[in-house]
């Protein structure tokens, strides 16, 4: 898998700056206040202030640093060195105490020490990993007893079908579960402006079953407290239609009887 996870690597690092400066991300208004966070995240996951967060896959620190707005005392991590080196330059900008640590998720153990009272990922971060229950046990290895890992993402019913540009129904396209070899898809700018331009030609993805999820997070010895499922996703699908509260929905003819997103808390007994 090396050569896909450095191909994916090389990527990231060109998407970094595109996403920076991206009208997706709105950085100038997150520099003014604006908090990107949801409210059912927040809600899902209580007060922060004070506590000890860990942030898998952070990017250029966004959401970390919204957390960090919220009392969090804040840790990212990423694997691209642009990603980590803008995440530290937007902290220092804002004036906010955080940490990034630039580590492949596989070697963070090997990279970070200590344990975390929440370990938090979110939005658009399972389908970069090959390994799931290499991935479980890198995330509970972090929560300590008496914590929580916690995740908001895409469902993995939503990425069996075809989202070409242009196409508007739903078409089964991909493998619900998880593939050997990975998804190869032809890199158009980036998922923030379509219109960048990117050297690199091709992303490599791999979609993950609910239950493989779910498994991988229990085997390592996380307790699962909720598993609650969404009928909207948080960015543009070319068969979905954007709503009124900024989230994207299935036509009205099939709105509400697809999962589209979900989140999952799993605690570590004391």
């Amino acid at each position: 898998m090396d050569k896909y996870l450095k191909s994916n690597r090389a990527l990231w690092d060109e998407w970094t700056g595109i996403n920076y400066r991206s009208d997706f991300y709105r950085v100038a208004d997150f520099k003014a206040g604006l908090n990107k966070l949801r409210p059912y995240e927040i809600a899902e996951i209580g007060p922060v202030d004070g506590k000890q967060l860990l942030h898998l896959q952070c990017h250029f620190g966004l959401d970390t640093l919204c957390w960090a707005r919220l009392g969090a005392r804040v840790t990212g991590i990423d694997f691209s060195d642009a990603a980590i080196s803008q995440a530290r330059a937007l902290a220092q900008d804002v004036g906010l105490d955080a940490r990034f640590v630039q580590s492949d998720i596989y070697e963070l153990p090997h990279n970070l020490e200590g344990d975390f009272d929440i370990v938090y990922t979110s939005r658009g971060v399972l389908n970069w990993l090959p390994d799931l229950d290499r991935w479980g046990k890198v995330a509970a290895h972090f929560v300590r007893p008496g914590g929580f890992f916690y995740i908001t993402e895409i469902h993995p019913i939503a990425l069996v079908f075809d989202d070409d540009e242009g196409v508007r129904d739903l078409r089964l396209r991909y493998a619900y579960f998880t593939q050997p070899e990975p998804i190869s898809v032809a890199t158009k700018g980036s998922y923030a402006d379509r219109n960048a331009r990117v050297t690199q030609e091709v992303e490599y993805g791999w979609n993950h079953a609910l239950g493989e999820i779910v498994t991988a997070l229990t085997t390592a010895g996380l307790h699962i407290d909720f598993l609650h499922e969404f009928p909207f996703a948080e960015w543009p699908i070319s068969f979905l239609r954007p709503a009124a509260d900024g989230t994207h929905r299935l036509p009205p003819e099939h709105d509400g009887k697809l999962p589209l997103f979900f989140s999952l808390k799993a605690s570590k007994p004391p």
